[in-house]
C-alpha cells in the first residue's frame, strides 16, 4: 500500500515548504486503511488498543497538557469533550507501516528518520491550540470533518522541537531564537476543511491550529527526520568512539580545583578533532548513516 506524493504534487509543495490539501486520495487506497478494523471507529480502535491513550486536558487542549489513560476509560473523556491521541499505531497493520517506509523513500529523508502514525479522535467543536512541529505531517481525515488553520512561520525557520503558542519556548529554542515568537496566529492563513479521503501536507515548522465539526478521527502519518546537526553528532560521536582518549570519563569537570588541568586536557583533545576535520568528507559520514 502507497500514498504516491509525486502524483499528488505533494512532493513539490515538499519542496517548498508550503501546506497544501489533497481533496481525495486513491480511493482504492482509502477504501484499505478506512476498511481495517481498528480504523472504522472510535469504538471499533477502542477495542483494539492495547496501551495507553493520551487525553488531551481541555485547559489548553494541547499535547503539552494531557494524561495517560486506559482504552476502557478513554471514551468517558472523549465524551468529555476531550480528544484521544494513540501513537504509533502503525504497529497494528504491517501495511501502515510499508506506507510510512514508503514515504521516507519518496521524500529522500534519511534512513534514520523516525515514522510512525498517530490517529487523533477529536470530539465535535474541539482541537487542538496553535502550536508548530519539528517534524512533517501528513494528515489523512479518516470520519468527520475537521477545520485546519495554518501558517507560515516568519519568525523561526528549520525549528528542532514542538511548540505550543504562548507557552515559553524550551531552552534549546531560546538559545537560537532570534525575535519573540507570536501570542495569536499571523493575519495571512490558509483555512483547510478535510472530510473523508483529504489529505493535508503540514510543513515542518508551520503554525497549525484545528477544529472538529462533528466526532471527527484522522491518521496523521509523522516523520520525525534528522538534520544535519544529526547526521554530523551521529558521524562525530562514531569517530571519537575509536579513541581510547575520547572515551575516558570526565572527571574533575565540576571541581573548581581542577578546572584548569582539565580545561587544558580538553582543549588537547579538542586541537586533535581540529587535526583529524580536513579529512573528514560528506561521503564517509552519509556511507555510515544512509546504508
Amino acid at each position: 500500500m502507497k500514498i504516491n506524493l509525486s502524483s499528488m504534487g505533494l512532493l513539490e509543495k515538499y519542496a517548498a515548504n508550503e501546506a497544501h490539501m489533497v481533496s481525495q486520495i486513491d480511493p482504492a487506497v482509502f477504501d484499505q486503511i478506512k476498511s481495517m478494523p481498528f480504523l472504522k471507529s472510535l469504538d471499533d480502535l477502542l477495542q483494539f488498543w492495547t496501551g495507553s491513550v493520551q487525553v488531551h486536558l481541555p485547559d489548553l487542549r494541547d499535547e503539552i497538557s494531557s494524561l495517560d489513560t486506559t482504552p476502557q476509560e478513554a471514551r468517558s473523556f472523549f465524551d468529555q469533550g476531550m480528544g484521544l491521541l494513540f501513537n504509533e499505531a502503525h504497529h497494528l497493520s504491517a501495511e501502515l507501516s510499508q506506507c510510512l517506509e514508503h514515504l521516507k523513500q519518496e521524500l529522500g529523508v534519511s534512513a534514520l528518520t523516525y515514522g510512525r502514525c498517530l490517529v487523533y479522535a477529536t470530539p465535535d467543536g474541539k482541537g487542538t491550540a496553535a502550536h508548530f512541529d519539528q517534524n512533517i505531517n501528513f494528515v489523512l481525515q479518516l470520519h468527520g470533518t475537521k477545520i485546519w488553520t495554518v501558517a507560515r512561520n516568519e519568525h523561526l525557520k528549520n525549528p528542532l522541537t514542538r511548540h505550543t503558542m504562548g507557552q515559553e519556548p524550551d531552552p534549546e529554542m531560546m538559545g537560537y531564537l532570534e525575535v519573540p515568537l507570536p501570542g495569536t496566529m499571523p493575519e495571512e492563513v490558509q483555512v483547510f476543511e478535510l472530510t473523508p479521503g483529504s489529505l493535508l501536507y503540514v510543513p515542518r515548522g508551520a503554525w497549525h491550529s484545528t477544529e472538529a465539526e462533528g466526532d471527527a478521527l484522522a491518521l496523521n502519518f509523522t516523520l520525525t527526520a534528522p538534520t544535519w546537526i544529526d547526521l554530523f553528532t551521529a558521524a562525530l560521536r562514531s569517530r571519537l568512539s575509536l579513541s581510547p582518549e575520547w572515551r575516558e570519563t570526565a572527571d574533575g569537570v565540576s571541581n573548581p580545583q581542577k578546572r584548569k588541568i582539565v580545561q587544558d586536557k580538553f582543549d588537547y583533545l579538542l586541537g586533535s578533532l581540529v587535526e583529524d576535520l580536513p579529512n573528514w568528507r560528506a561521503e564517509d559520514i552519509l556511507n555510515a548513516t544512509e546504508p
